[in-house]
């Protein structure tokens, strides 16, 4: 046999060996925007060094391993003791610990941290999806604790230090700490007032033991958790510990792992308390409240993991495109490719945008930034998430079979997309938050609106989507049933603002053309043909 027919032609390289953050436009310049002049240049190194290493033909490797090996439950030894361990895969261990060196579990402590954390987070993210649960559940942890200084005192170092040790032992034995959450029930859901586990108080004063089953609990290898239960007071957060202080092992029965669509390098797990020790956060009956910061966080990084997928998924589609000969010439040039290559862009780039003002925001901490932050999280997290999963498809169809095939890698972003639009809070959750806050916090609404005003005369398409907002803001009727509507529009909005004011021309002009001003059709590759599609797939494009 002529071995001819086994040469390879018109494949496209494999994107590997490249700068996953520096090759990102949208992302350097607002970083660029969000941090002071003094810090510009240790953040660009600092997230230089991160993206060198997502890109890498080593971190690619480890998340591949992570998800063919997915976790495993242990939940006794060869004695028949009770152990309720999980192991992983080492390629796990080493992604989860170069996110914590990497400073991913720690934006409250430096300056322009949660920029910084955002911006690395979205780009390790692009090297795999699922070890970002306890990163993105240690960092939004620190809040919660806040409530409680003394509590904050001895875990707030733990929880940002930048040491990733594995194992069970002492969190004070440690260098390091990671933390899970424990909310959902069977029977409630996101609906977490109806949660049963009951918590009953000892002596000590803060102390008591928990009962109950938790229907999903996070990163059940982690050091602790912040969990809900029932105390006489009503619901209340409490920290529950894997092992007590003296090296015994915390009632912590994992009754079995979740097989899930995705996020299979992640270990997600149904729990039993029965006689758990936990320290109370904040007071009895104020659960809800004690963790609402820490909601909020782990929100954000839901727009910002979507983003992260986005992101993948368009350098890829680009990537392909641009080495992959079809009907006489590269893909890339085809006027129809083209523009599918860039209605993927400009959703992946509205997302960074928007995902990046967020973190800013909370860098601001100013009154104002929050009431905006109060509305913007929830429709970010509404709308960013949702765009995550036709994003991945479509991205995944510009490779054809190619694309189909698990060594391509987007079959693995495909199944992950849907998860951040389910996590802290599916659609209709997000978009009553929306409806709650409109209603009683007058203050976020204004913040929102001068957000979005800032841009007002720039184009006359993003000024009719701003005035049609308003009509829709001051019709009550109805107003519950048309709550996806509004929020949607609420986040188009904002993020025609965003680019407006700081994206290039032909990005902004294809955005509020196509998602403000209507010139656009139900599937991706709609967009008008007169526009400069060619610069929006190049600016999108991942230079190795």
């Amino acid at each position: 046999m002529a071995d001819s027919t086994h040469t390879v032609t018109n494949q496209a390289p494999p994107l590997v060996g490249y700068d996953v953050y520096s090759a990102d436009r949208a992302l350097t310049e607002a970083v660029d925007r969000h941090v002071a002049p003094a810090l510009r240049d240790e953040v660009r190194e600092e997230l230089s060094a991160l993206g060198q290493t997502a890109g890498s033909a080593q971190a690619q490797e480890w998340g591949t391993q992570a998800n063919e090996n997915p976790p495993k439950l242990r939940t006794h030894d060869r004695y028949g003791n009770r152990i309720d361990e999980v192991e992983f895969h080492p390629a796990w261990h080493r992604l989860l610990g170069h996110g914590v060196s990497a400073g991913l579990v720690n934006a409250w402590n430096r300056p322009a941290g949660h920029v910084r954390r955002a911006a690395g987070f979205l780009v390790w993210t692009q090297a795999e999806a699922g070890h970002g649960c306890p990163l993105s559940m240690t960092h939004a942890s620190v809040p919660a604790l806040r409530t409680d200084p003394a509590l904050a005192a001895v875990w707030e170092p733990r929880l940002t230090s930048t040491v990733y040790e594995e194992g069970l032992r002492p969190a004070a034995e440690k260098a390091g700490s990671l933390f899970g959450m424990g909310m959902t029930e069977k029977q409630g859901g996101s609906d977490v007032r109806a949660n049963t586990t009951r918590a009953e108080p000892l002596a000590a004063d803060g102390e008591y033991v928990l009962t109950g089953h938790k229907w999903f609990c996070s990163a059940p290898m982690s050091d602790g958790f912040l969990v809900l239960a029932q105390a006489p007071g009503g619901l209340t957060c409490f920290l529950v510990p894997r092992v007590l202080q003296d090296g015994t092992r915390n009632v912590f029965r994992i009754q079995r792992l979740k097989d899930k669509l995705g996020n299979r390098s992640n270990a997600s797990s149904e729990v039993e308390f029965d006689g758990t020790w936990g320290r109370r956060v904040g007071d009895e009956g104020r659960g809800v409240r004690t963790i609402i910061e820490m909601v909020a966080a782990t929100r954000l990084d839901c727009v910002l993991g979507s983003a992260a997928l986005m992101r993948q998924a368009v350098a890829q589609a680009v990537h392909h495109a641009t080495y992959r000969s079809a009907f006489g010439g590269l893909l890339v040039d085809k006027p129809l490719m083209r523009n599918v290559l860039a209605d993927l862009a400009l959703e992946s780039e509205a997302a960074t945008t928007l995902g990046l003002r967020l973190a800013a925001a909370y860098d601001a901490d100013t009154e104002e930034e929050r009431a905006f932050l109060r509305l913007a999280v929830p429709a970010a997290k509404y709308w960013v998430t949702k765009r995550c999963t036709p994003v991945a498809a479509e991205a995944l169809e510009c490779l054809g079979g190619n694309g189909y095939v698990e060594e391509s890698g987007m079959p693995r972003l495909l199944r992950e997309s849907p998860l951040n639009s389910i996590w802290e809070g599916s659609g209709n959750v997000q978009a009553l938050d929306v409806l709650r806050a409109l209603q009683r916090e007058p203050q976020a609404l204004n913040a929102f609106l001068q957000e979005v005003g800032t841009a007002r005369g720039a184009d006359h398409r993003l000024d009719a989507a701003i005035k049609d907002l308003l009509t829709e803001l001051a019709d009550l009727d109805g107003i519950e049933a048309r709550a996806r509507r509004l929020v949607e529009r609420m986040a188009l909005v904002l993020q025609g603002s965003l680019l407006v004011r700081w994206a290039p021309p032909e990005v902004a002009d294809a955005f509020c053309a196509s998602r403000l001003g209507g010139d656009w059709g139900a599937a991706f590759g709609t967009l008008p043909h007169s526009l400069d599609l060619a610069s929006v797939v190049e600016r999108a494009r991942a230079s190795v």
